[in-house]
């Protein structure tokens, strides 16, 4: 390892500009005659839109048009679509609603487009917005997954009876049921998993801009995937052609899942760009996030645990329902079924499982990936079921999971997934020994004499990352491959330009991605650029989500390195008048072996191009690109132990000691990954804690403001202590595993875990506030 390479904690280098403001986010490029847009939505859950007048808004000062979904229609513009198909157990297809950009006749949650006026300027188009005047028919609303699959609630999509879109299975049933038969002791469950908002830093824009000569389009957006959403933009949208739009997202402040979609106004955006002929901007706000960012999480779920009589697990029982929404978002579908079900294994060797998954349409914002995506629900459910057959039976819930771990590998589990290596006791004992686990009964009883209650709770997790390979996926429904591209140019005067396909949106990619490239070619990483996020730019790539940057894109660039590499072997061996088995690269210099014969990167790259001297035969240039797909997912594991103590007089809650023991094969930057980390278990906590969404009977969203919605904030957190464990991952070259989702993953269940503990009520529902928690120990 050398200073800047793999493994050591180099501070990231984008930083420079986004502590200092220089950051270049979507909302700060000015385009010449760039006007702007502003939604019109509907207030209510559920209506049928009679009609709608726009003549009062036309006129007011600088409104350059306002469009209607009914304009969308007349121009053929495709409705949103669901790039995952699910398959019910009766082998029917779901039941896809259509999901216009702006709806022509039906509103189906509070919040949804209808119109878009577009102005010169912001308070323009908002004072011409409440201009419009839309005559909405009211209809009944059903705001969640009781209401909406009680006998004779109202139907959200024709397509869909009962508002049910599939009801799918996984696992064997038969043998499931008769483990439980068979076992001596059952637990069950009831688990709600609360519904989130995203949240990220930067809201949602975009701004689109239509060449008329050119007959082309450039979008620039928040998104984290840019060349996906170019794809579906012209494959499904009827937007461009795809060699007519060139998408750009810049610096991206966050997006934790929620910017992976094409969401209803970066369509309208370029839409309405070509229809008034001027650039176009719209700027979501905070208010906006909240009604129309892919909301997360929201199942209710029945799980049942099956034990012999040693306390060994035989069976897993789940039945979920899961809320998506009004309408089904990009990836939506397979979030609670391929991304949830097929991690119901956890960490344990469970010969059977079976889990039935009914996603349900409701009234409310269509619901996604969000930090995690299905492995936090899996990991709550199986952690808290673990946590209370401990209770029940009586033993130590950190033996009781030590007797389940797996411990060979590779191990096949009942559903789906290949668990390729791992080392569950060492990170389990690394968390035990961090939060002295031991001591725990003693500075019980203390808290106890003091009048407090004290709780500690475990769980161990873990997650499926770098979803892959393409042709599993592609055969579980999944609309596009898996794979990740990379190319590395090594200019004429040595410096080295690599682009990928990944995006970085806080994730550090412009420091850990020059970081492979230093500990190759033992140069600086100032020498290195990294290029991302523009279509124009880049060879196509699959963006940024599920902890897949490393394992699939940084294993793509490896993979492109070692082209460059071999290439420059044989320049440098050409120049040296040396064999090209004995090169070797060292300190940016190419060496020959035994010898103190040596040529500079500089130099092979100068002579790669002046193309004067050459091996017969070879190409100029030093350029190379590689499309990688892994042979497998990656699979990060970790133990979180969390120590709380609850005030009974309030019921609020505070902290003692949260340490969280990682595996995430080898670390890139392990700065970095601390912040990954870090940034996770703040959102884990903030589930268990803080955040969930309230609807009313007649779907308003009644936490849409950071007044109602509580977001985690310093003061709520504890001084994390972080360790990790290592077991290299064997199914790419780098033997990483990925870090970004595992806090929000492993949090919510121990801070749950240690609350229930102290309180000696296993009945808690996230948000664990303090009125629910003084319910809970009064109730």
């Amino acid at each position: 390892m050398g200073v800047e390479g793999i493994g050591a904690s180099v501070v990231r280098k984008e930083d420079r500009r986004f502590i200092t403001g220089k950051g270049r986010y979507v909302d700060d490029i000015k385009l010449v005659g760039m006007t702007h847009a502003h939604f019109v939505r509907s207030p209510h859950a559920h209506a049928r839109i009679k009609s709608i007048d726009t003549s009062a808004a036309m006129n007011m000062p600088g409104v350059v048009g306002v469009l209607t979904g009914q304009q969308l229609v007349d121009d053929k513009i495709g409705n949103l679509i669901c790039g995952w198909a699910i398959t019910s157990k009766d082998g029917t297809g779901m039941k896809m609603g259509a999901w216009p950009a702006m709806a022509p006749e039906t509103v189906r949650f509070v919040g949804q487009a209808v119109a878009v006026v577009v102005a010169e300027t912001k308070n323009q188009a908002k004072d011409a917005a409440e201009a419009v005047v839309v005559n909405y028919e009211e209809l009944p609303a059903v705001p969640d997954i009781r209401a909406a699959i009680a006998p004779g609630a109202p139907q959200l999509h024709p397509e869909a009876p009962g508002n049910v879109i599939y009801d799918w299975t996984i696992g064997d049933e038969g043998a499931t049921d008769a483990a439980f038969k068979s076992a001596a002791n059952v637990v069950s469950l009831d688990i709600t998993n609360n519904r989130l908002v995203p949240n990220a830093m930067e809201p949602r824009a975009a701004i689109a801009e239509y060449n008329e000569p050119e007959e082309h389009f450039t979008l620039y957006t928040t998104s984290q995937n840019p060349h996906v959403a170019r794809l579906v933009l012209s494959a499904f949208y009827n937007i461009a052609q795809e060699h007519k739009l060139r998408v750009v997202a810049p610096d991206v402040g966050g997006g934790f899942g929620s910017k992976i979609f094409i969401y209803p106004e970066e369509m309208v955006a370029l839409w309405a760009s070509k229809k008034v002929g001027r650039p176009v901007k719209w700027t979501g706000d905070r208010t906006e996030a909240f009604l129309t960012d892919a909301h997360g999480r929201d199942h209710l779920t029945k799980a049942e645990m099956a034990l012999d009589k040693d306390n060994k697990v035989t069976g897993l029982r789940v039945k979920t329902y899961a809320n998506l929404g009004g309408y089904m978002s990009l990836f939506s579908s397979s979030v609670p079924t391929y991304l949830y079900a097929t991690l119901l294994s956890g960490q344990y060797n469970i010969p059977n499982i079976f889990a039935e998954v009914i996603s349900v349409y409701t009234n409310t914002v269509p619901v996604d990936a969000y930090r995690g995506a299905g492995r936090p629900e899996a990991s709550f459910v199986v952690e808290r079921l673990m946590e209370t057959a401990a209770r029940q039976l009586k033993i130590d819930p950190a033996e009781l999971r030590r007797k389940n771990f797996i411990t060979q590998f590779p191990h096949q589990t009942p559903v789906i997934m290949a668990y390729d290596i791992g080392d569950f006791n060492a990170s389990l004992d690394a968390a035990m020994k961090a939060i002295d686990y031991a001591g725990f009964p003693a500075r019980k009883a203390k808290a106890k004499s003091e009048g407090k209650l004290r709780g500690i709770g475990v769980s161990c997790y873990i997650e499926a990352c770098g979803i892959a390979p393409s042709k599993a996926v592609g055969s579980l429904g999944a609309g596009v491959g898996l794979w990740e591209s990379a190319e590395v140019r090594v200019n004429p005067v040595g410096t080295i330009e690599v682009l990928t396909g990944s995006h970085s949106h806080g994730q550090g990619h412009e420091t850990s991605f020059c970081q492979l490239v230093a500990e190759r070619l033992g140069i600086p990483i100032s020498q290195v650029q990294i290029v991302h996020g523009d279509t124009d730019k880049v060879q196509f790539g699959m963006g940024t989500y599920g902890s897949r940057s490393a394992a699939v894109g940084l294993t793509a660039i490896l993979k492109a390195m070692e082209k460059v590499e071999a290439k420059a072997k044989k320049i440098a061996a050409h120049q040296l008048e040396a064999s090209e088995n004995d090169i070797v690269i060292e300190n940016g210099e190419f060496k020959v072996t035994g010898t103190d014969k040596s040529i500079a990167l500089p130099m092979v790259a100068l002579a790669a191009y002046t193309a004067h001297n050459l091996p017969d035969g070879m190409e100029p240039g030093l350029k190379e690109g590689a499309f990688y797909d892994p042979t497998n997912f990656t699979f990060p594991a970790g133990a979180y132990i969390c120590e709380m103590e609850v005030d009974a007089a309030t019921g609020k809650t505070s902290f003692v000691n949260f340490v969280a023991a990682d595996d995430f094969g080898r670390l890139i930057n392990p700065m970095i990954v601390e912040g990954q980390v870090h940034g996770g278990l703040a959102q884990g906590i903030g589930q268990a804690l803080l955040e969930g969404v309230v609807y009313d009977a007649s779907g308003q969203l009644v936490t849409a403001s950071f007044m109602d919605y509580t977001m985690p904030r310093a003061d709520d957190l504890p001084s994390f202590k972080l360790s990790h464990t290592t077991t290299l991952c064997p199914g790419n070259p780098l033997g990483v595993k990925g870090c970004g989702e595992a806090g929000a993953i492993g949090a919510s269940a121990a801070v749950i875990n240690a609350i229930t503990d102290a309180i000696g009520n296993n009945n808690l529902e996230m948000p664990a506030t303090p009125d629910r928690v003084w319910h809970a120990i009064h109730g």
